[in-house]
């Protein structure tokens, strides 16, 4: 069965609404919708907003209908920073990575946790979001927050990238999309140290990140939070594989953001799900 002989794709509008369209080959697609991102950036007027995130006052600028949607709102506490917290994981001095940190308003809220002798490194692929995301750092002088254009992988190099307002790893082909750099947990450990906190949130290219970071994830003194998508699968990877990255530490799981996180006993949640990994140094404390 050829392309053209397949099911539907689903196109983002701008009112948030989707249509179903027939099928195109995969690299014109790629180009259709590059055009339509780059028509929706254009389309719409930045402006800068301030509210209060997870009990942090940020400014923020808002470049595209999507983070209007997302942040040109306050944001009530996030459990995941208190439960690390409570865990003597997420405190003043600490080193934190942030994998898939799209403009960077969870990186600023770790900022803020961190303080100024902690430093954030936010790691995000599509390159309007890396520049937004350089943009919301400067709007709140957030001197230890880092905003790098980069992907997780597996290996370092470069990797294919199909841009969107919440882009992600395409690895079925080249044409019509874009090489961005391609980092590994490891390699950034190299650079700038050992990290105390990963958060890893990449649609779905979790396990090939996670495959980047065998001696981080052996030095016992990292934790790590994931969030398990239901898309593992288009990349070759399962939950379970996810889970068992993190033997040896203490694993909590929460199936929603406002849900509280327990400790993971038998079977994984369904769907997606939040998992967090203590490692043994910050279970020590």
């Amino acid at each position: 069965m050829t392309e053209l002989a397949q099911a539907t794709r689903r196109v983002l509008l701008p009112a948030g609404k989707t249509v179903a369209r027939r099928v195109m080959p995969h690299s014109m697609y790629r180009r259709y919708r590059q055009r339509k991102i780059a028509s929706l950036v254009a389309n719409y007027t930045p402006h800068s907003v301030t509210h209060t995130y997870a009990g942090h006052s940020l400014h923020i600028m808002l470049a595209d209908p999507l983070a209007e949607g997302w942040y040109d709102r306050d944001w009530p506490q996030m459990g995941v920073t208190a439960f690390l917290r409570d865990r003597h994981v997420l405190v003043p001095g600490a080193r934190v990575f942030d994998f898939g940190a799209h403009q960077a308003v969870v990186a600023l809220i770790l900022a803020r946790e961190v303080g100024e002798r902690g430093h954030v490194l936010a790691i995000e692929a599509e390159p309007h979001n890396a520049r937004i995301g350089g943009e919301n750092k400067a709007l709140n002088s957030a001197e230890n927050l880092t905003v790098m254009h980069a992907a997780g992988a597996a290996t370092q190099g470069t990797i294919s990238f199909a841009e969107g307002l919440n882009g992600r790893i395409d690895e079925r082909g080249s044409t019509g999309n874009i090489d961005v750099p391609a980092v590994t947990i490891d390699g950034l450990v190299d650079q700038h140290g050992t990290p105390d906190l990963v958060f890893i949130d990449v649609e779905g290219y979790e396990g090939q990140v996670l495959r980047g970071a065998g001696r981080t994830l052996a030095n016992t003194s990292t934790s790590f939070l994931v969030e398990v998508h239901e898309s593992l699968a288009a990349y070759g990877g399962n939950p379970q594989q996810i889970a068992d990255c993190f033997l040896g530490f203490d694993r909590y799981v929460a199936v929603g953001e406002g849900e509280s996180f327990i400790a993971l006993k038998g079977s994984l949640p369904e769907g997606r799900f939040f998992l967090v990994a203590i490692s043994s140094r910050h279970q020590d404390r």
